[in-house]
């Protein structure tokens, strides 16, 4: 789907926006996954796809240049398979795909090629039944962290030189331990260490912490205590966000989230 910026409601920092069924024709059970900047098509840039699944794929810029009002067709997924991320390349990148059992790879853009629209892409990563991917990041260089969050609340970073260029397809490196301690992945995302965190739990519990507080550690790792649950609650999503300095908010809103812990 396409949408012109300027078309968007201009809201406060506050506000809760407009529902996007609002503003796209988007069928039933059919939810954003991402949203890209987009001013030019040019021939020699790329969106690149990943699935739940593990399968990826390139599509040239160029062919989403033609705008239509219902939409159009970016990638052919099965029933039991879903989009969980997308992003722009120039065709020398290199992409990290991370799953929920604590996998994860590095592959040469290279090693995938250019699709058309309807194609269903190629495997990127070798999964077992019970996993899934959750986590694509594009990088150009080995600068930089990767941040991952577990569902008992515990992370780390890893410094993305510590995960090698693999060959497609592969079954990838253990990026986090997934022990009975951490349990299972629930996010992981590139960050330069100056940005801040937002930890958000099943229970509706929140929590806001600068990623330089956060340990840098091995890939082969368990992590540490990024927030402490209570009984029978679970972290379900992370998300960066610029670091703030109206300090009062935060400590407000960490005070609402606390006041519903057990």
């Amino acid at each position: 789907y396409w949408q012109k910026v300027y078309q968007l409601p201009i809201g406060s920092r506050t506000a809760r926006g407009r529902p996007m069924v609002n503003l796209l024709p988007l069928e039933e059970n059919e939810r954003i996954t991402a949203i890209l900047p987009v001013r030019d098509y040019p021939e020699d840039q790329f969106i690149f796809f990943a699935t739940a699944s593990g399968k990826v794929k390139r599509t040239p810029l160029s062919s989403f240049s033609r705008p239509r009002t219902n939409g159009i067709i970016a990638l052919d997924l099965r029933e039991d398979d879903s989009l969980i991320g997308v992003q722009l390349t120039a065709g020398s990148s290199d992409l990290m795909l991370f799953t929920r059992a604590g996998k994860g790879i590095r592959i040469s853009e290279g090693d995938v090629r250019a699709m058309g629209r309807t194609a269903a892409g190629v495997r990127g990563i070798k999964i077992k039944a019970d996993d899934d991917v959750i986590s694509l990041i594009a990088t150009d260089s080995d600068q930089g962290e990767i941040l991952f969050a577990t569902e008992n609340g515990y992370g780390k970073r890893t410094r993305v030189k510590d995960f090698s260029v693999q060959g497609r397809g592969g079954q990838g490196v253990i990026s986090i331990q997934t022990s009975e301690r951490n349990g299972r992945v629930v996010g992981a995302f590139r960050t330069t260490g100056d940005e801040e965190v937002m930890l958000i739990s099943n229970a509706g519990t929140l929590v806001r912490t600068p990623i330089d507080d956060i340990s840098i550690l091995a890939r082969n790792t368990q992590g540490v205590t990024l927030i402490r649950l209570g009984k029978n609650e679970q972290l379900v999503q992370i998300e960066a966000v610029a670091a703030s300095p109206i300090e009062d908010e935060d400590v407000n809103f960490d005070e609402e989230a606390s006041e519903g812990e057990d």
